[in-house]
């Protein structure tokens, strides 16, 4: 923080400099640069939230929602809309096509099971690639899921685009 509490960027270059300037200028700077000193430990982090009845809502945040606002790059906020979409569509009537994420879901949650096919770390190949479809063939309805917590005045567009600008860099060259 600057002392005008301006959310600040900071560097420490090779020459043991110190660059900094206001964070979001920071950060686009980064991913506009080819320069080795600023992208060579750079990592991009996204958060993604929903409401579990502490957050409020992605326009009402509580401290919690405002830490984790301030511990990543970006933060988006899946929507109850979203997530009942997800459910609705995926878990609970899906067309032939996305049974399968279904059929992983159900055997993960049933008193007989026999190991858990669809939680947040393990998923079954053939549910995780229906869902990668359905992504596929929804990305602008989903995109629609999300409202951005941070940085304020942002859109999934933008992130898109950060995130286009990362993957085009020919890092060989940047970082050898």
């Amino acid at each position: 923080m600057s002392n005008d509490g301006t959310l600040c960027g900071v560097l420490q270059l090779p020459n043991g400099e110190l660059k900094y300037e206001p964070y979001n200028e920071f950060l686009k700077h980064i991913i506009k640069s080819n320069a080795p000193d600023l992208l060579r430990d750079f990592i991009l982090t996204v958060g993604i939230v929903s409401n579990h009845g502490n957050w409020f809502t992605s326009e009402d945040h509580n401290k919690e929602l405002k830490v984790l606002a301030q511990s990543y790059d970006w933060l988006l906020f899946l929507t109850d809309e979203g997530l009942s979409q997800f459910v609705e569509n995926l878990l609970l009537n899906p067309t032939t096509k996305y049974e399968s994420v279904r059929k992983a879901f159900i055997s993960s949650y049933q008193n007989q099971k026999t190991s858990n096919s669809f939680t947040k770390v393990k998923i079954s190949l053939s549910a995780d690639r229906a869902i990668q479809e359905y992504f596929k063939e929804n990305l602008p309805k989903i995109e629609n899921w999300f409202n951005i917590i941070s940085p304020i005045n942002k859109s999934i567009q933008n992130l898109k685009s950060d995130i286009n600008s990362l993957t085009q860099k020919k890092w060989k060259e940047i970082l050898t």
